[in-house]
């Protein structure tokens, strides 16, 4: 016997619903850097997704009120990084507004395509945008993957119930 929703507590759509149920999702969590005009920029993202494997793409949203879009609109390449358990911190720093990201304590340096390197992360991807594709209050970026590292070590950070974490055993 399969159980069915119990249709008496259903609610209609609207973005509180969209957040209620992903709550309960839990989602790796990355950050997304790019270069500007004035400096690096970043936000934290729990939407990457890998859509391609030949050629190699991946794809992430970013709100178009994010301080991050108008860098994001108009770059060529951007960095992405997938965090590790010790970096619920680095997450916070680059999910809260109007943060200082690249300062102190985060540790960065340019890389290829003047893309902005963060250190430490379980790995990183150097990727081309390939498009931009509007999806309500949001942009789905599509982009190609150039090179990257897998080599770090740890454990995945995870987003669930409105935190970070570490996966359990």
């Amino acid at each position: 016997m399969t159980a069915t929703p119990d249709l008496v507590t259903h609610r209609t759509a609207s973005p509180e619903l969209l957040r209620s149920v992903f709550r309960r999702h839990a989602a790796g969590v990355a950050v997304i850097t790019a270069q500007s005009g004035t400096g690096p920029v970043g936000f934290t993202a729990t939407s990457l997704t890998s859509v391609s494997a030949e050629p190699p793409m991946i794809s992430f949203g970013v709100g178009t009120g994010a301080s991050s879009w108008p860098a994001i609109s108009t770059t060529d390449h951007v960095g992405v990084h997938i965090l590790g358990e010790h970096q619920q911190e680095l997450a916070a720093t680059f999910a809260r507004s109007g943060a200082d990201r690249f300062g102190p304590p985060t540790v960065w340096r340019e890389g290829p395509e003047g893309v902005p390197l963060l250190d430490g992360v379980l790995a990183w991807l150097v990727c081309r945008v390939v498009a931009r594709v509007p999806a309500g209050d949001h942009r789905v970026v599509l982009a190609e993957v150039t090179l990257g590292d897998p080599s770090g070590l740890g454990r995945p950070l995870v987003h669930h119930q409105g935190r970070f974490t570490g996966l359990r055993d």
